[in-house]
């Protein structure tokens, strides 16, 4: 199976997206299809060997969209459908003509209703005659020259039996404007047939004014809901300064291999992955990890594409390239869930799918009651009122927008969003679920107390000791040289060194064995200490490494997996959300219990091994709760997935972990509840969205069909619902884009 991401021309309406996915969905060798809105693309799963995306897109044209399956190569040539940027030059052209027209219209109908009411008004400035004619020219061109789509929506509609907001407007402006026509043309045949005078030129002109000065500020706030994907790509350098041969060269982005020797200046963007070889600096991150800090790397460290170059001359050869780059993985994961869809959305498309359907079925029986009650007028009025005030676009574009711009701000802070569902489900979250090791910690052992003998000085013991680790691999000597240097202690030769497997090392300097190691290796050799005190610090987790000779004790250092310095604010920060908070680890339950308790986790899970974790992850759901597991995605794999949402600690350049719902860049604990606090508003500006767009339609389509007529005699002027239908969706993306300032 083949899958593609394609953009989708000439949509407007949620019915719209509904017509394509169906259109896609009925082709037969197309197994799996999602169109987005608020995106205008659809993700497409199909067999390449039973069709082709040509004969996918023929299918879809028949319905009046097309599919762009040029790659950029070139334009689409279908009719009057452009890209999504060269629509809106085109719309701001067209607005910028008709949008003036439109409102002197709707301020001369305004005036002329208020004026048979308020008497101090002046009579209508122009003699009705002169204004119907006036009117027709405008609404001749606004309908034949502006209003294409909604013409050509009419004859597809007999077609196809399929309709969309195009046709509902079409069909509206249309019998609007022949009766119009009719009247100014047969006068007389007009008066025998006891038809109303009454012409509905202005509303034609203020109809699709209105219409397309919403659709051209819709188009411009759909642009800024993917500002996060731009400003990502903005982020990628265009050019590359490699060494070759000797040479410095400047080559395109493209053209950059893995280990290549790149070289950065300062100032300068990092144009791809990988790791220092020459020079000191500082790099600026903000952009991908949200910190602001700069960060100092040295040789041997790794460097990001995307980032910037603060201060120091730096070479460093080239590990990932392409589309293998952090950037790239993150500019694709923030590509998906844009345009994926909350289990929410369902409901819109639902409704949006019988929408447009009941809305003709409504406009024409609203016509045959009020024309069989003898109002030809009203009738007409209601049926292109109901018409235009039923547009779905504001249901369409409640849940894309918001899931759009959740996702991007998300991004911007260092919170990768694999799936508009995971949103979803993060607000609903009451228990957090933490890996100690690299989550909770640093994951790294570091010396935190050294306690040396009567026997050496400390710098004496810490160097002995120290060079005979040095020749050790273990993780434990490592933490012990790396606090050696730290403390810039000289290092000695030593001789005759052996390792004790699962004991510790000994070894030889100035002609005197020493052994350094664990506390079994101590007892073998019985050597005093002091046990009450190291079984202390054992208890709160802390590993001793002992160094001896002759029976005597030369000093103790103990090792210890540290707090992270965000993680009990972190945890802090969950409980004044109310959520419960759990640690679950596979080590010893003395060392888990002093970790939770400097950290002020609620419950720990210890001695628990990765393959278990899942179905601790299992019984905290089955108790009721709805379970984010945090993790660093690798032992955390199946709990990760087990969780009601998977959060991923990235602490490296790796950010495609497939098990996690969300990843977090560098291991930052503090993100975890800025991720479910993004989920809640997220989810909040969703709802109030579908509330805003169920409630325009509730309210707008009864008073459009004279409801409150014979009690109060109100009836929706469809000018007017026009502009109510415009200002829908324009609330409804504006609202979404009230995210874009959310603080996390």
């Amino acid at each position: 199976m083949t899958k593609t991401t394609l953009p989708v021309i000439g949509m407007d309406c949620a019915s719209c997206s509904n017509i394509v996915n169906r259109a896609i969905k009925k082709t037969p060798g197309v197994t799996g299809s999602e169109v987005n809105l608020a995106t205008e693309k659809a993700n497409i799963e199909f067999d390449e060997t039973a069709v082709s995306l040509d004969q996918i897109n023929d299918n879809v044209k028949k319905f009046g969209y097309s599919l762009d399956t040029s790659n950029g190569a070139g334009k689409v040539e279908d009719h009057m459908h452009h890209t999504p940027i060269e629509h809106l030059d085109i719309l701001k052209k067209q607005v910028e003509f008709l949008f003036p027209i439109s409102l002197l219209v709707f301020f001369l109908m305004v005036y002329d209703a208020l004026s048979q009411y308020i008497l101090v008004l002046p009579p209508f400035p122009f003699p009705m005659l002169v204004f119907n004619f006036l009117s027709l020219t405008l609404a001749s061109i606004t309908l034949f020259a502006f209003g294409g789509e909604f013409l050509s929506a009419i004859p597809r509609f007999a077609k196809t039996r399929v309709a969309n907001m195009d046709t509902l407007i079409g069909i509206g402006t249309v019998i609007a404007y022949l009766y119009s026509l009719f009247i100014i043309l047969f006068p007389t045949l007009a008066t025998t047939l006891d038809l109303p005078e009454t012409t509905y030129f202005d509303v034609v002109i203020v109809v699709i004014g209105f219409i397309k000065f919403g659709k051209y500020l819709e188009a411009n706030s759909k642009q800024k809901t993917g500002e996060a994907i731009k400003k990502l790509l903005g982020l990628t350098a265009k050019v590359a300064l490699v060494e070759r041969k000797g040479k410095e060269l400047e080559v395109p982005i493209t053209e950059v291999v893995v280990g290549d020797v790149v070289i950065v200046k300062p100032g300068a963007k990092i144009p791809v992955d990988g790791k220092i070889i020459e020079g000191t600096t500082s790099i600026d991150e903000s952009m991908i990890t949200g910190e602001p800090i700069p960060v100092d790397k040295a040789l041997g460290e790794l460097v990001t594409s995307g980032t910037i170059n603060m201060q120091g001359y730096i070479k460093f050869r080239a590990e990932k390239v392409g589309s293998d780059t952090l950037l790239s993985q993150i500019i694709k994961m923030v590509e998906t869930a844009q345009g994926s869809k909350a289990p929410i959305e369902k409901l819109a498309d639902t409704v949006s799918a019988y929408f447009v359907p009941a809305v003709l079925a409504l406009s024409v029986l609203s016509f045959i009651i009020w024309f069989a009650l003898g109002d030809l007028s009203l009738a007409i009025s209601a049926f292109v009122g109901i018409l235009v005030i039923a547009c779905p676009c504001a249901l369409g574009l409640a849940t894309p927008t918001a899931i759009i711009v959740g996702v991007g701000k998300g991004a911007e802070n260092g919170i990768l969003v694999k799936d508009a569902s995971v949103l979803e489900k993060l607000h609903a979250c009451n228990t957090v679920v933490f890996d100690k090791t690299g989550t909770i910690t640093l994951g790294k052992p570091l010396v935190t107390k050294v306690i040396p003998g009567s026997a050496a000085s400390e710098a004496e013991f810490l160097s002995i000791l120290a060079s005979m680790e040095k020749k050790s691999g273990h993780p434990l000597a490592t933490a012990i040289v790396d606090y050696a240097k730290k403390q810039e202690l000289g290092l000695h030769t030593i001789q005759h060194f052996k390792e004790i497997p699962g004991k510790g090392v000994a070894g030889q300097f100035k002609s005197k064995r020493y052994l350094a190691g664990n506390l079994t290796l101590l007892k073998e050799h019985k050597v005093d200490f002091d046990s009450k005190e190291i079984l202390e610090y054992t208890r709160k987790g802390m590993t001793p490494v002992f160094l001896f000779s002759e029976k005597k004790l030369l000093g103790t250092v103990l090792i210890s997996d540290s707090l992270k310095s965000e993680s009990v604010q972190a945890i802090s920060d969950l409980h004044k959300m109310g959520i419960k908070t759990v640690m679950l680890t596979g080590d010893d339950h003395d060392a888990a219990a002093y970790i939770a308790g400097l950290s002020g986790i609620d419950r720990i899970y210890a001695q628990v091994l990765p393959t278990d974790k899942a179905h601790v992850i299992d019984k905290l759901k089955s108790e009721g709760n709805q379970v984010v597991m945090v993790g660093d995605g690798i032992n955390d794999s199946p709990a990760l997935a087990s969780a009601d949402v998977g959060i991923a600690m990235s602490t490296g350049t790796d950010v495609a972990i497939e098990s996690a719902g969300i990843t977090l860049l560098h291991g930052d604990l503090s993100k975890v509840e800025k991720a479910i606090k993004l989920s809640k508003k997220t989810m909040r500006t969703i709802k109030q969205n579908l509330f805003w767009a169920f409630f325009y339609n509730i309210i707008g389509i009864p008073i459009a069909a004279g409801l409150l007529y014979p009690l109060f005699g109100i009836i929706l002027n469809p000018a007017i619902a026009g502009a109510a239908m415009a200002f829908s969706s324009v609330s409804v993306v504006t609202n979404s884009l009230r995210l874009k300032a959310l603080k996390l």
